[in-house]
């Protein structure tokens, strides 16, 4: 494996930690939803730098989703899609949630939709990734 390929690996493979973190989070008697909101988030994150790695696509420290999907879609015009499923809605969940100030606990069904959202997300990102010829990914 190529060394942009492990970086891009090693994205994915931390994204993919985020969404089991907060889909187990979910099966507990009570989850903490802010938690699952807050891995949903980077999750998401995490895909898209992924897929931005892979490209060549420099992107900035940060944490706000509509930002990646814009880059990503300078690459690639179907990560529109992602707006669709409410991807750029998960921002919030990835500093504010995390803090004390101005704090309100997400619902359950939020937390359910953050999961399904982040999904789609990887669903999308990683047939990206294996139709432009990431190995690892097959």
């Amino acid at each position: 494996m190529s060394e942009l390929e492990n970086l891009v690996m090693n994205w994915i493979t931390k994204a993919e930690h985020d969404l089991k973190i907060g889909q187990d989070e979910l099966r507990t008697h009570d989850p903490a939803t802010d938690m699952v909101c807050y891995h949903m988030q980077q999750g998401v994150e995490k895909y898209l730098k992924g897929f931005l790695t892979h490209q060549g696509k420099p992107f900035r420290r940060t944490h706000d989703i509509a930002e990646l999907i814009e880059l990503c879609r300078e690459v690639d015009a179907a990560f529109d899609l992602l707006y669709q499923y409410g991807a750029d809605a998960l921002t919030v969940f990835g500093v504010d949630i995390r803090y004390p100030e101005d704090f309100t606990m997400p619902t359950r069904e939020e937390a359910d939709r953050g999961v399904e959202v982040a999904l789609q997300v990887r669903d999308f990102v990683t047939a990206k990734l294996r139709s432009a010829g990431l190995a690892a990914l097959r």
